[in-house]
Order: C-alpha cells, then structure tokens, then sequence
C-alpha cells in the first residue's frame, strides 16, 4: 500500500504546482476548441464533438459545420443522418448527431436560445455530462471549474494530487485541494502539458518542470 498523505500536504503541493504551472504557461484564459463567442452554442457542440477525438480534429469538423449550420434552430431543424455525416471524422457521429441534435431543440424550446448557467440543467441536456459542463461554466460563465479530460486525470494522478480513475471523483478530489482562483486555469494548463510533455505513452520526465515533485517521474527516471 502507498503512503498515506495528508490533505494539507495535498493542498500544499497543489499550491506549489500551480506556481510553477502558471510560470511555464502563463495566466491568459484560453480555450483550445474554436467558436464564436457570440455563439456560444458552438463550444457546447464542439466540446461534445471532442469526446474520444482531438481538438484539432473538432475544429477542422466545425469550421465547415458552422458553415451550413450558422444558427441553432438550423441544428434543431437538422437531419440527424446528414448531420451524422457532417461529423463523422470525430468518430461515435451517430450518439454525437442524435445528441446535438436534441440539445439544440431543448435550448431552443425550453430556455430561449440561451446556455443554461447551472450545472444542474447543463447535464440534464442531451449528451452533457459533468465534463463538457464545466467547460461551459468556465469558458461561457467564468465560473471556476475542473474540467477532468484524460490529460487531467493522467497527470494529476501522476502528481498524487488524485488517485482516482474515474473523472467526476478526480474532479471533486481536485476541487478540495486546488486553490479555488486556478481551477480554469489549471485545466488550461495541464492539458498542455499533457499533450506536450506528460504523455500518456513516454512521458518526458528529463524535461518536465514538475519532476521534482511527481510521484510518476520518481519511479520512472
């Protein structure tokens, strides 16, 4: 069994790892899945779009898709078949079309055209789950939110700030011990990371400025 560490010791070492995050990355809010800011609705697509597929691949999907669905009543009007199709390159377009698809009528008939602001109604929405959820609150609301994709959760629990593999029970571990004022950001940040340096397969640890303080790159020098 491994050691037993504190929740302050946790917390502590969060602090620490946002510092050197922050100096590494920089603070500007950014997000990695292209829309119009106007158009809110399009991030909320994407992100579902993005489940089990890369943001660039999502973008090149949604440039055109926006394309010739500029509206969300012309996704609410959409043949879930010929929208299947339009995203098929992001892979399980069936559940995706049939899900956006829904969702655009839902936010059409039942609030106006208007994101939900609360966590409760975003996940009752079709095909919104907790994480594409606080994508949304962090990104359109700039509420502070964990977002737990699989570079997250792969390098928080490399860091021994979780010790979870199921994503909602990473996200409340990292809300316990993350300091409230880094959670966008902290997502922001480690998903870099985790794309470019703390890969799922060879990791480079050699060059990671976590390293110091990384259960992962302490066994595996």
């Amino acid at each position: 069994m491994g050691r037993r560490v504190s929740k302050k010791s946790k917390i502590k070492k969060a602090c620490e790892v946002c510092d050197i995050l922050n100096h590494e990355y920089g603070t500007d809010l950014r997000c990695y899945l292209k829309y119009d800011p106007e158009k809110p609705w399009q991030l909320l697509f994407a992100t579902i779009m993005s489940a089990q597929c890369t943001d660039d691949r999502v973008n090149m999907v949604t440039e055109e898709l926006y394309k010739k669905y500029p509206t969300l009543e012309s996704v609410a009007a959409a043949d879930v078949g010929e929208f299947g199709r339009d995203i098929y390159s992001t892979g399980f377009y069936r559940n995706k079309a049939r899900n956006i698809v829904a969702c655009a009528g839902v936010l059409v008939q039942d609030y106006g055209g208007e994101l939900p602001r609360t966590m409760e109604e975003l996940v009752a929405l079709p095909g919104v789950g907790r994480k594409t959820a606080n994508v949304i609150m962090g990104n359109i609301y700039r509420e502070p939110s964990v977002v737990v994709d699989t570079h997250v959760k792969r390098v928080s629990k490399r860091l021994g700030l979780t010790d979870t593999e199921d994503p909602e029970k990473a996200e409340y571990e990292l809300r316990e011990v993350l300091p409230r004022d880094q959670w966008i950001l902290y997502n922001l940040q480690v998903i870099a990371h985790g794309r470019e340096v703390c890969k799922s397969q060879r990791p480079r640890c050699a060059e990671c400025v976590l390293r110091e303080m990384c259960e992962y790159a302490g066994q595996n020098p």
